[in-house]
């Protein structure tokens, strides 16, 4: 047997073990729970590395040494708006790994520190389109004992997750909702970059027989809706400026028959409903949870307005810390995306509704 896959594979069991499962978190909403309707989001910042795509990072970790596509001495590489490969690079770290991130120059500072910080190295495009090429192109070049590999979230991600259970995210939301009010919840948002968060909900929703839709916040500028509307692969799109969510093309890990509806949100309507859920709870939260909660607010007021009860899930993607200089700026918000006030005015009345 392979003593080092042995030991690589034994350090990220072994700190899996060491991490508690993320909180869900009930909304306090009183005219929504007064109406019977109940939201909460599952806290995914707690995670060591901050977000929700360390359950990613850990999967791809185990599926590409499961493989053989990782060995002693391989050189990761990973195309990362942010997130993935702060995840990525502490697994790397993890297993004495060298990592590479290669991301858009407009990747927010927080997380290029937190990058080298885990020991990885930043390579940056200026086009979020140019990030696939690139990655691909440094994994070949690699000439260290152990290779290149490029790691491939965009493909990997759907599959490298145990859909049917294994502690997945899935699996988590359902058992801590087994006491609630309404245990199966009506409605999951999410938003999707990879698309394999989606997938696994939606595979684990039917595999289990729930009575559950999927929604999928597309952030604007995305190609995810026009691809579930459509059906065409070959579309593309100018890409998100909701760091984190939306893609300029149709990524593999994207499966659209798993999800029951696309909702489209405008990036002044993301960062108001940041806005708002950071004043809500009494913490800062990222834009991609913005979007995540216009989806929610959308959802709730809509079931309202039909007389329908029941719950609704989404998810705290990352902590809002890491958008200061950018997202919480109200200055930079004005510079990037004019004025949000009449987001602003939306977001309270779907609040009040």
């Amino acid at each position: 047997m392979n003593s080092w896959l042995n030991a690589a594979i034994h350090r990220i069991e072994a700190d899996y073990q060491r991490s508690a499962d993320t909180h869900l978190i009930p909304l306090p909403l009183p005219a929504l729970t007064d109406a019977g309707i109940d939201l909460y989001l599952k806290d995914e910042s707690t995670h060591p590395t901050g977000s929700l795509k360390h359950r990613l990072a850990r999967s791809l970790f185990l599926y590409a040494l499961c493989n053989g596509f990782v060995r002693e001495g391989t050189t990761i590489v990973e195309a990362s708006s942010g997130s993935t490969a702060v995840s990525e690079a502490y697994f790397a770290r993890l297993l004495g790994l060298p990592f590479i991130a290669v991301m858009p120059r407009s990747t927010s500072p927080e997380k290029i520190t937190q990058i080298s910080f885990y020991g990885g190295r930043c390579h940056f495009v200026d086009r979020a389109d140019e990030v696939y090429g690139e990655a691909r192109a440094l994994a070949a070049e690699c000439t260290e004992p152990g290779g290149g590999h490029y790691m491939d979230q965009f493909t990997y991600a759907e599959r490298a997750t145990d859909w049917r259970g294994n502690n997945n995210i899935a699996e988590s939301m359902f058992a801590q909702m087994a006491r609630e009010r309404h245990p199966v919840p009506a409605w999951i948002v999410v938003g999707a970059g990879t698309g394999g968060t989606s997938a696994t909900i939606g595979r684990y929703v039917r595999f289990r027989c729930h009575d559950t839709q999927l929604c999928v916040a597309d952030p604007e500028g995305s190609v995810f809706s026009a691809y579930h509307r459509t059906g065409d692969a070959t579309l593309t799109a100018p890409g998100s400026r909701i760091e984190g969510v939306g893609r300029p093309r149709v990524e593999p890990s994207f499966v659209r028959t798993l999800v029951d509806r696309m909702l489209d949100v405008p990036n002044t309507d993301s960062v108001a409903a940041m806005r708002a859920l950071s004043a809500l709870l009494g913490r800062k939260v990222g834009p991609s949870t913005g979007t995540n909660f216009i989806g929610m607010l959308t959802i709730a007021a809509e079931m309202r307005a039909a007389g329908q009860q029941g719950s609704i899930l989404s998810l705290l993607c990352d902590a809002g810390e890491r958008y200061l200089p950018s997202y919480h700026d109200a200055a930079w918000v004005q510079r990037s995306f004019g004025d949000c006030s009449a987001a602003q005015q939306r977001v309270a009345a779907l609040l009040a509704a």
